[in-house]
């Protein structure tokens, strides 16, 4: 007979973790495996990667998830290699072989395709994505054998540098490190590629080495996390602020962020900014964002009472030199 399940007893993390997604998982099933370790009851990741893929994601916990969206539009750096020769189903490896080609190039042509596709682009997202139509995930369609009509979307490559490449060797592949804005598919852009140096290429390997400000040099594996106690993995989480780099910061007497917690506006002798960082002085605590127009302070995405006094029981007051109500 099976032994039951011990039944985890979920509470309140607030916070973020910057998780070194492995190969294999979805973001979604990362995420999961993340969440359950840290007995969190709620979390999200920002940004998704496929299983294919790995590095990082950042998974926000309870009063992070409000801020989420701040890096889902934060632009993303990857490296990636590209398998020239071949054409897949899906763009990446795990595709089945759809075209093959001999690759003639040299690496002055490579060169010059990459000149040609940075900057601003049109995308046509691939069918093998996330991306909804009608309700339905692309990658539904696609499993059905169903092509269905895709929107192109404007992206900009900031960035293609070429890192390595063998053109003559048994698997010819070049490897770049893609800077791009946020709804980049990279598998698309390797495909497109491909095609313009005329032999076609898939997707051979793909890591996300930093969105927004947060580099694969701060990542933690789930290996790593799997191995630590409870009191350890409660210290990797950075507070729900990290995910607010470059906003002006005003902090409220404890008045004014009373007002301000309940969605009143607040007036002061601020600049315009359309996003500000707002916390409270006693004790220092995030109590959300908003922006702030002709010295008026407008709430957008603001936190509880009940996080901001768990948010300073997990991690302390906020240790920063901040702008004052007036």
């Amino acid at each position: 007979m099976n032994a039951p399940r011990t039944r985890v007893q979920r509470r309140p993390v607030h916070g973020v973790l910057l998780l070194d997604k492995p190969l294999g998982l979805s973001s979604n099933q990362a995420l999961q495996k993340v969440k359950w370790l840290l007995r969190a009851e709620k979390a999200g990741h920002t940004g998704t990667l496929d299983p294919l893929a790995t590095g990082v994601l950042p998974v926000c916990f309870g009063a992070a998830t409000k801020f989420s969206q701040m890096h889902l539009d934060a632009d993303k750096t990857y490296e990636t290699t590209l398998h020239l020769g071949i054409r897949t189903s899906t763009g990446d490896a795990e595709g089945d072989v759809i075209a093959q080609r001999s690759v003639d190039v040299s690496e002055a042509q490579v060169l010059e395709v990459l000149h040609r596709f940075t900057g601003p682009i049109v995308q046509i997202p691939p069918m093998h994505s996330a991306l909804k139509k009608d309700g339905r995930a692309l990658y539904e369609y696609a499993r059905a054998g169903v092509e269905v009509e895709r929107t192109p979307r404007n992206v900009t490559i900031h960035a293609l540098e070429l890192q390595a490449i063998d053109l003559h060797g048994p698997l010819p592949a070049v490897k770049l490190v893609v800077h791009c804005s946020k709804g980049t598919y990279i598998r698309t852009l390797g495909q497109d590629i491909g095609e313009a140096l005329g032999c076609g290429a898939h997707l051979r390997t793909l890591r996300r080495v930093r969105t927004g400000d947060f580099a694969a040099s701060q990542v933690l594996s789930l290996e790593a996390l799997e191995g630590m106690d409870d009191a350890q993995r409660m210290q990797c989480l950075m507070p729900a602020e990290a995910l607010l780099p470059g906003h002006y910061v005003v902090t409220l007497d404890n008045d004014n962020a009373g007002r301000f917690l309940s969605g009143m506006r607040r007036r002061g002798s601020w600049p315009d900014a359309a996003q500000v960082a707002v916390y409270g002085d006693s004790p220092r605590a995030l109590l959300g964002t908003g922006h702030i127009v002709a010295g008026e302070l407008i709430p957008g995405r603001l936190l509880s009472p009940l996080e901001v006094s768990q948010s300073v029981q997990q991690h302390g007051p906020v240790d920063s030199d901040n702008e004052s109500v007036v």
